[in-house]
């Protein structure tokens, strides 16, 4: 039995990675699904994957950091399928780079650029998704924070700001939002190989990979399916009593002791000094 049947959902960065794999399982469970990315070609690919498996999907060519491109692909939705009833919001492109530094670091364009994303994104698609949720009966919003929204990693101000922030959004949404029948959660994933950290990071250090899958107590980092499937509950009835909640799918990374994480991390970063840390 599709859990979402009949249900009409948006992913924001939905064309590969996380939010690929939300689409794609969204669709399995029978949403329909309006995948919102800026890479039009990528979230093309995603939705023929989608389409040949039998799923209801559409793809729209949007900036999330903007506010009349949000308005847009609710319209979208709402004018495609008659409803909205899920939004995800998980979209984070750093364009143009920046994002990595101390606040004496960071400059004052990245600072803006990136937050507009992480924090700017996550308020507008609230603003536009809840009056239509509204209409349709409730719904649901899950915000893609990050175990950085718990724990902080040296030299990353900007994200970690904006991880922490998502956090407190949806604590504030969902007390907000609640009496209208519409529940708010984030989910804060650990390290998850997405198509471009393998590409990036591991392909040609399979040896850095397997250093940082011992750090987790499954002995795995996580794939994008993972959180898929944490989306999938939290939009369905079986967590119709949860709201306002952080879900932490990390495999368990942070509930070791960080003491003797940080030595070992510290260790493998001095004799490696390109690695950037993976969570």
């Amino acid at each position: 039995m599709q859990r979402l049947a009949g249900q009409v959902a948006i992913v924001t960065g939905g064309a590969q990675g996380i939010g690929g794999a939300t689409a794609r399982r969204l669709a399995e469970e029978g949403a329909q699904v309006l995948i919102v990315d800026i890479d039009q070609e990528t979230a093309e690919k995603n939705a023929e994957t989608i389409r040949a498996a039998g799923g209801t999907v559409a793809t729209l060519r949007a900036d999330v950091g903007k506010h009349e491109d949000i308005r847009v692909m609710v319209d979208e939705a709402v004018r495609r399928w008659g409803k909205l009833n899920i939004l995800v919001s998980n979209a984070y492109n750093p364009i143009g780079g920046g994002d990595s530094g101390s606040a004496v670091d960071v400059s004052e364009e990245a600072w803006d650029r990136c937050l507009a994303v992480l924090m700017k994104s996550i308020f507008l698609g609230a603003k536009y998704a809840v009056p239509a949720m509204q209409r349709s009966g409730g719904g649901s919003i899950v915000n893609i924070s990050s175990v950085h929204g718990l724990l902080q990693a040296p030299g990353s101000l900007i994200y970690e700001a904006g991880k922490s922030a998502v956090i407190g959004m949806t604590r504030q949404m969902a007390l907000d939002f609640g009496p209208l029948g519409i529940r708010v959660n984030a989910i804060c994933p650990g390290h998850i190989v997405t198509e471009r950290i393998q590409a990036s990071m591991w392909d040609n250090n399979p040896d850095g990979l397997r250093f940082f899958e011992e750090q987790y107590p499954v002995r795995r980092c996580g794939r994008p399916v993972d959180i898929a499937n944490a989306v999938v509950f939290l939009c369905s009835d079986e967590a119709s009593f949860i709201t306002g909640h952080a879900l932490v799918v990390d495999g368990g990374l942070s509930i070791q002791l960080q003491e003797n994480l940080a030595v070992h991390l510290a260790h493998y970063i001095q004799e490696h000094p390109q690695t950037r840390l993976p969570y």
